[in-house]
């Protein structure tokens, strides 16, 4: 169950800039992530399109006569407005009509509509796109928040201890970001993972994707893209790993339309490659990193428990990673920058890039342990030297962000050693 009193998000400003610049803003993330409760704090009224009361009678209304379910003072929210696509037109066209008032609509949704169900027009202009994700450590209390990124861009590195043991990390990273479990029972919060996962093999896989799938084969799927998290591992890795040793190789076009599937409903993102402009060349490379929506759904399709992971550095190593890009994810938007990652033919990699629009950038190491800070510490100086070699401004901030055993502070070589648990946006 969700916190009675509403728990502050990260996203809660960036949304109200939204409503003061579009029409209408769709917000759009994993199901169960706090959309909609986030949404109500800043909305006057409401149509729930997915209410099953009345047989699904929001649901006919939407589809037989969308400007029933856009009735009510403004803003006005209408959720899981996917489940009846004609919505988007109707709200772009009372958009119009308000002659480009601000803060008419706030559409939320857990899934992109079908090809085939798209609406005609894209909205540009009056509709503007916002992603939410799960918690982060910080929103969730369990981050200091003394260090963060904005400070870092902006050349400071706080001092604050981090906190966090493995056996505390390895709960966190169990528990994942969900804001209805955070009252929960480490071993609920870990049912409604596993839950999570059976929800999109057996339903909502067959929902978005609008034709019939195996379960057990999405299954396997997404735990190949569980234990190739945040890699470059191709969709013919995910296909011989998907594949069980007795059957033939799962076909490419359906391993291929049920990852699309999964992007469509946000289970799954790429992080794309960075690739500045040098003025000399260097080669790339160009793929991009899959990373599920939330570290505990990793943990969850990996059968991992807190316990397991306590035992198992190396999977919470993984798993670790997958949770400080999550945490990125979020604290990068919130002052307009995005993430990548860098690989390059001299197999220098760095595992994340945060860019600003301005061009300013920082490259961030990940460690579960202090232990490795030096290593990783070489990594991003390498990547500075290379990029002003080239042509390119130097980083802006230069990072380790670590697990366990750390103190935030600023190395002699200019790089900042980030325990997680002081991290914020």
């Amino acid at each position: 169950m969700e916190d009675r009193i509403y728990r502050p998000r990260i996203a809660d400003q960036h949304l109200a800039k939204y409503i003061e610049t579009f029409g209408a803003v769709v917000v759009e993330g994993p199901k169960w992530c706090g959309k909609t409760t986030t949404a109500r704090q800043q909305t006057k009224s409401e149509f729930n399109i997915a209410d099953p009361r009345g047989a699904y009678q929001n649901r006919q209304i939407a589809l037989l006569n969308p400007d029933k379910a856009l009735q009510g003072a403004r803003p006005h929210l209408v959720d899981e407005w996917q489940e009846a696509p004609a919505i988007w037109d109707a709200v772009r066209f009372l958009c119009d009509q308000a002659m480009g008032e601000p803060g008419q609509f706030v559409l939320t949704g857990s899934a992109t509509p079908r090809l085939e169900e798209r609406p005609m027009h894209s909205g540009a202009g009056r509709i503007g796109r916002m992603r939410m994700d799960t918690m982060t450590l910080f929103e969730l209390g369990a981050s200091s928040g003394k260090v963060s990124l904005a400070a870092l861009f902006a050349g400071e590195c706080p001092q604050d201890a981090g906190l966090l043991e493995i056996p505390i990390l390895s709960e966190l990273i169990c528990r994942g970001g969900w804001p209805g479990s955070m009252n929960m029972t480490t071993d609920r919060a870990l049912l409604v993972s596993r839950s999570y996962l059976d929800a999109v093999a057996n339903e909502d896989m067959q929902r978005v994707a609008g034709t019939r799938h195996d379960p057990e084969k999405v299954r396997r799927i997404i735990a190949s893209l569980a234990r190739n998290e945040s890699t470059l591992a191709t969709q013919k890795t995910i296909i011989a790993d998907a594949s069980m040793p007795d059957e033939a190789l799962l076909n490419q076009e359906t391993v291929g339309d049920y990852i699309k599937a999964l992007k469509q409903m946000f289970f799954v993102a790429d992080i794309p490659a960075w690739r500045p402009a040098l003025r000399s060349p260097v080669r790339i490379r160009s793929a991009a990193k899959r990373h599920l929506a939330d570290p505990s759904l990793v943990a969850a399709a990996l059968n991992a428990t807190p316990s397991s992971l306590t035992r198992d550095l190396k999977t919470l190593g993984l798993l670790f990673e997958s949770l400080v890009l999550h945490d990125l994810l979020v604290y990068a938007r919130a002052f307009d920058a995005q993430v990548m990652h860098y690989r390059d033919d001299s197999d220098l990699e760095v595992d994340a890039i945060v860019e600003r629009r301005d061009g300013s950038w920082g490259a961030f190491e990940v460690k579960l342990g202090i232990d490795q800070v030096d290593r990783a510490a070489q990594n991003v100086l390498r990547l500075e030297k290379k990029m002003v070699e080239r042509g390119e401004q130097p980083p802006a901030v230069k990072a380790v962000i670590v697990g366990t055993g750390g103190v935030a502070h600023r190395r002699n070589d200019g790089v900042c050693v980030v325990p997680i648990d002081t991290l914020a946006p």
